[in-house]
């Protein structure tokens, strides 16, 4: 008997130690995603009573994507906002029911459909989408919202998106042909360089480790004039992480961290000052994983016609440890003027896997 006993216990014990280990590296793991899931609606509300029915085909293909990719930390983008979170915390309901629950969430009001009151625009008119901080028809349309199995530091958050446009050091604003403020002194007086949010974010993964999280989403650089508002913008909002980096908006963000949302700018094809978007993806601080789809491609979103750009991004600190990177599409869902088939959402569903060590930074 206590042959086989011995002999039990020395199987056993490589097993229990192949466990161990295992549970160790999973531990060990974590899955940061950043998707435009372009959940927005027409008015305020409505993407809520989409979410309560649920009947809409484009939702479900939205949650199957997540739940495809299963991250630990989800960066949301596209989504309407509104003031209670009623509509994030029925999304995150939704994504309960396949996954493990987000507890931690974080979604104030974005800039995107905020009122001025002002011709931001130039077109001599008030009241428009584009004269509010952020395109949008009304206060929160495609906002953005934080989803995380970890516990977020929300005393700790640096939220940067009520800096005005030209207080960011090296901003350059637009300008009519004769060099004055383009649309008016008033409205750059008034503009937040944000279109829709910078947020620093920092998330505790467990008792030694903090990881930051850099997100934002920028303005498309087209869709302006001679002046190019937009591109410029485009420009800062972007220039905005090495500008925080530099030391130049106060405390800088120690590693590990993670630049994670839309630039809306491909390094290399379509419009905008595309070297900004170079520089941000070669800085040393950085590091580019360039995740790919299954087709080995980089590209993000697919605009139909202008063909597919990389324009969603997950930039880590230099010294953590990429496991491993890649792209989920959302299917197809029939278009809602029945005119043939749509993907859910244009973009890919973007997300990493990171090595979690004390020593990542």
């Amino acid at each position: 008997m206590r042959f086989w006993a011995a002999l039990c216990t020395a199987l056993l014990l490589p097993l229990a130690a192949q466990a161990e280990t295992a549970i160790t590296l999973q531990a060990d793991r974590i899955r940061i995603a950043t998707f435009n899931t372009e959940l927005s609606r027409k008015g305020p509300g409505l993407l809520l009573r989409d979410l309560l029915r649920q009947k809409d085909p484009q939702i479900t293909a939205v949650a199957e994507t997540i739940t495809a990719a299963d991250p630990d930390i989800l960066l949301l983008q596209g989504m309407d906002w509104d003031l209670n979170s009623a509509t994030l915390d029925a999304f995150a309901d939704l994504l309960a029911e396949t996954i493990a629950p987000y507890p931690h969430r974080f979604a104030p009001r974005p800039n995107s459909g905020l009122a001025t009151g002002l011709d931001m625009d130039g077109n001599g008119r008030l009241g428009e989408a584009r004269d509010t901080q952020g395109y949008g028809r009304f206060t929160g349309q495609g906002g953005m919202a934080l989803l995380s199995r970890h516990p977020i530091h929300s005393s700790q958050i640096r939220d940067l998106s009520a800096l005005l446009w030209k207080d960011l050091p090296g901003a350059v604003l637009p300008v009519h042909p004769d060099g004055s403020p383009f649309p008016s002194a008033e409205a750059q007086d008034a503009q937040r360089l944000s279109s829709t949010g910078h947020w620093v974010v920092p998330i505790q993964l467990r008792d030694d480790v903090t990881l930051t999280l850099m997100a934002f989403q920028a303005t498309t650089p087209l869709f302006d004039g001679e002046e190019d508002r937009n591109g410029l913008r485009n420009r800062d909002e972007i220039r905005l992480w090495q500008v925080l980096l530099d030391g130049d908006l106060g405390p800088v963000p120690t590693p590990p961290f993670v630049i994670a949302g839309g630039a809306s700018l491909d390094p290399r094809r379509g419009a905008g000052h595309r070297d900004t978007i170079f520089r941000l993806l070669h800085d040393p601080r950085l590091q580019d994983p360039r995740p790919t789809g299954a087709d080995g491609h980089v590209a993000t979103v697919d605009w139909g016609r202008s063909g597919r750009m990389r324009v969603d991004y997950l930039v880590p600190s230099r010294a953590m440890n990429v496991l491993d990177a890649g792209l989920i599409w959302p299917a197809e869902i029939p278009a809602p003027d029945g005119d043939g088939d749509r993907l859910a959402s244009r973009h890919a569903l973007v997300w990493i896997d990171l090595e979690i060590t004390s020593s990542a930074d």
